[in-house]
């Protein structure tokens, strides 16, 4: 007999109905993306629509989705659609979508207990060693993102830095101060990772770049050598596979060399870059990735698994479990029983309730296999190849950083080109056509073009150009006026 105060319908026939007519609703979204504009502005009188108090009393279920479909869907920042290509963002799948609400009804926490679902996260992790050549005792864990994934890096490093002690005392009981490197072209959350690990943002030292936007390593070497000479200890490096700005790739096997040699903790932010070791042709820019002692990546990103889908790789499993572990009395486990399965995945995390962000990252690679999106993964590098051509043959435009993966920096030449250009990415995000984003480069304002989402062609790339030059055109026309 159903419970008074039970949230599960009256009437399941209706409830099927409708969640059918939702489903449709987005399949029918994702089929037709690129009719709709990439992005709008969002009206003032729909954005006072979610300004409204607490409701107290239930809604029809097919009024909220219309309110859904009318003033939420329209206006969201468009990453599915092909012509986005303002941030590093996946364009997600159906397979994925739809993986997502097997997991959503399921409504399993993945913090630990005798599961399946903790199998699936777990093959997904074997999977992921065969992908990076760790050995089997490495260790990984799904979390919202490669921010979270880089802190975690940070905290094991920390932990082998100063001991397991570190955690019952604190930084403040050990008189040794720590530093940590990484390029000027990092991501900004390696910054945010050691001040959240109590190490301190002053501890990371701003390794400059060489004309490759890659990591100086001389720099590296005497930075080392003064925090050495000046009573620091040195115990983090973070290089990038996939750079914020313009998407290089550090030199992984020096840095790899570097780390050995000076017995400092090698971690590799490859929040999209990592993955480039999907496709055979991609993989060797990487190479010394696989020397790395933690990796933190994104399946949301090039993996175009929905969002969240954020990974962790540490090579010393044992290293990392004794990190998180916290042994509690309702945490205790058994050899039977739902208690069994031990160590969990919150011995590895700080998370005790988890997602199920495994079954759609197991979907998506069960249904479209490795060689697949790693040829999706090298076709947006050919695109941006083929965008960085077209710009080479137009006099009118610049390109201001090397194509290293599928990130394009390039502007519009012309008398204040910094405030031009800014003119110029607005316009062509409020046109719905096409939405790059903006950053600086050498000092420079930049049109950033990322490439990532699946669904992007050659089409979209002229969009893009075609748009610039046109409202490039007309802001300079202005300017002669």
């Amino acid at each position: 007999m159903k419970s008074p105060s039970s949230l599960d319908p009256d009437d399941w026939q209706t409830l099927r109905a409708q969640g059918h007519r939702m489903l449709d609703d987005m399949l029918d979204y994702l089929e037709h993306i690129r009719s709709r504009p990439v992005w709008q502005p969002i009206p003032q009188e729909v954005r006072a629509d979610f300004q409204l108090p607490l409701p107290q009393y239930p809604a029809d279920l097919a009024a909220v989705h219309e309110t859904f479909m009318r003033e939420v869907l329209p206006y969201a920042v468009g990453n599915a659609h092909p012509g986005f290509m303002g941030w590093v963002h996946g364009g997600g799948t159906p397979v994925g979508m739809l993986a997502e609400m097997l997991a959503a009804g399921l409504n399993a926490n993945l913090g630990g207990r005798e599961q399946m679902p903790v199998e699936v996260e777990r093959q997904v992790l074997q999977w992921v060693r065969e992908l990076f050549h760790f050995p089997a005792s490495a260790s990984g864990l799904f979390v919202t993102g490669t921010s979270i994934a880089n802190l975690i890096a940070v905290w094991v490093a920390r932990t082998q830095a100063l001991g397991i002690e570190v955690r019952q005392t604190g930084m403040a009981a050990r008189p040794l101060r720590l530093s940590a490197y990484t390029s000027a072209g990092a991501h900004g959350c390696i910054a945010q990772a050691m001040d959240l690990a109590g190490v301190g943002i002053d501890a990371l030292r701003i390794i400059p770049m060489n004309a490759a936007f890659e990591m100086d390593l001389a720099a590296l070497q005497r930075a080392i050598a003064a925090d050495r000479t000046a009573g620091f200890a040195p115990f983090f490096i973070a290089g990038t596979a996939g750079s914020v700005d313009v998407g290089a790739i550090d030199d992984l096997s020096a840095l790899a060399e570097v780390a050995e040699r000076e017995n400092i903790w090698f971690h590799i932010d490859g929040a999209y870059g990592a993955l480039a070791m999907l496709s055979s042709e991609l993989a060797p820019r990487l190479l010394g990735i696989e020397r790395a002692d933690s990796i933190a990546f994104d399946f949301h990103k090039w993996g175009q698994v929905p969002y969240d889908a954020g990974f962790i790789l540490v090579r010393d499993g044992e290293l990392h479990h004794d990190t998180f572990a916290a042994p509690a009395a309702y945490l205790k486990r058994e050899t039977r029983g739902m208690a069994a399965g031990s160590p969990w995945p919150c011995d590895f995390g700080p998370d005790l309730s988890r997602g199920f962000r495994a079954l759609k990252t197991w979907f998506t690679i069960k249904t479209y296999g490795a060689e697949k999106l790693g040829a999706t993964i090298a076709n947006t590098c050919a695109l941006a190849q083929y965008m960085r051509q077209r710009i080479a043959a137009a006099p009118q435009l610049e390109l201001l950083a090397p194509v290293s993966l599928n990130i394009v920096c390039f502007r519009y030449r012309c008398v204040d080109a910094d405030r031009v250009n800014a003119d110029i990415v607005v316009a062509l995000q409020e046109s719905g056509i096409v939405a790059p984003s903006s950053t600086t480069v050498h000092g420079c304002l930049a049109i950033r073009a990322a490439i990532v989402n699946h669904r992007t062609t050659q089409e979209n790339i002229d969009a893009l150009l075609r748009e610039t030059l046109a409202l490039g055109e007309k802001l300079r026309a202005r300017q002669n006026d």
